[in-house]
């Protein structure tokens, strides 16, 4: 049994009609609940949730709600790296207290504009959530942020040994992307760093046989966007040289030490001869014993 409100007089009468008590009860349950969140909304201010990007070394300002008769205010930080940070503002007292609190996070108070706190000269470490709480004589309001922070990459575009461009686009957060004109055909590859940054390596290889004299890197990031060219890069082969010069050699089998007479051909792979037991050496030996040489 179940009490119902009549619509002719407003009194509550006994009802003892099954149908009736459950359709009654489910719209006593709809206006309980429609009660109870009229009740939380009046009290308690919708939080919002808003995404903020920064530059490292750039600022930031966020705001909490402007309400009037505020008594106190509160943010509470939790960034990626390291402890939680909190600042408490006591309005009614004009207290001030912060722990754990970079010296760069601050207060602004300006007459008529919404409390905000300041971060100077923005760091990675400082990404993360930023909650801001607003206690008044209307209730408790709260206002959220992701604060993400990027790093603009560093672009260096220089030759390989073998005579190939290579575009470095090192420390950037998020990773860079990279691409090049005229197109090239190999993958690039990252390299994770304990602070967050990313470096992408892309060596240049061309898709088709259609050279070109100037290969460009094209860097693109959120941070902006970036591109450098470089000319062809020389060939990794040895170049056409001829010298003649002795080496001193010591002989494997009776340990005594031998000079050579050495001469080279005019070619890339440069061999040499080795007058004293015959036969030809390649470059590697070369290199072997060029500390030794005595013109």
């Amino acid at each position: 049994m179940i009490l119902e409100v009549s619509q002719q007089d407003g009194r509550c009468k006994k009802s003892f009609s099954p149908t009736k008590e459950r359709a009654t009860l489910k719209v006593v349950r709809k206006s309980v609940c429609t009660i109870v969140l009229l009740t939380i909304t009046a009290v308690t201010g919708a939080t919002g949730n808003n995404r903020v990007s920064v530059t490292v070394g750039d600022s930031s300002v966020l705001t909490c709600p402007l309400k009037e008769n505020t008594t106190m205010l509160t943010w509470t930080i939790t960034p990626k790296a390291g402890g939680p940070c909190t600042l408490v503002c006591r309005t009614d007292t004009n207290m001030t207290h912060r722990t754990n609190c970079s010296d760069n996070i601050d207060w602004i108070f300006r007459a008529g504009l919404a409390p905000a706190l300041e971060i100077q000269h923005v760091g990675i470490a400082q990404e993360g959530n930023y909650h801001c709480e607003v206690a008044s004589a209307n209730g408790n309001f709260r206002m959220m942020y992701h604060l993400t922070v990027l790093a603009p990459p560093r672009l260096s575009l220089f030759c390989d040994e073998r005579g190939s461009p290579v575009c470095e686009a090192a420390a950037g957060k998020p990773p860079a992307q990279l691409s090049w004109v005229p197109e090239s055909c190999s993958r690039a590859e990252e390299k994770y760093h304990d602070n967050g940054t990313v470096t992408v390596l892309s060596k240049f290889t061309a898709c088709s046989t259609n050279g070109t004299n100037v290969t460009t890197c094209m860097v693109s990031h959120p941070a902006g966007n970036w591109s450098q060219s470089i000319a062809s890069c020389p060939s990794g082969e040895f170049p056409l040289v001829c010298f003649v010069f002795r080496a001193l050699f010591m002989h494997e089998a009776t340990h005594e030490w031998h000079w050579w007479d050495c001469s080279t051909k005019c070619a890339p792979e440069l061999p040499v001869r080795n007058l004293l037991g015959g036969g030809w050496i390649n470059t590697s030996a070369v290199r072997t014993v060029k500390a030794f040489v005595k013109l």
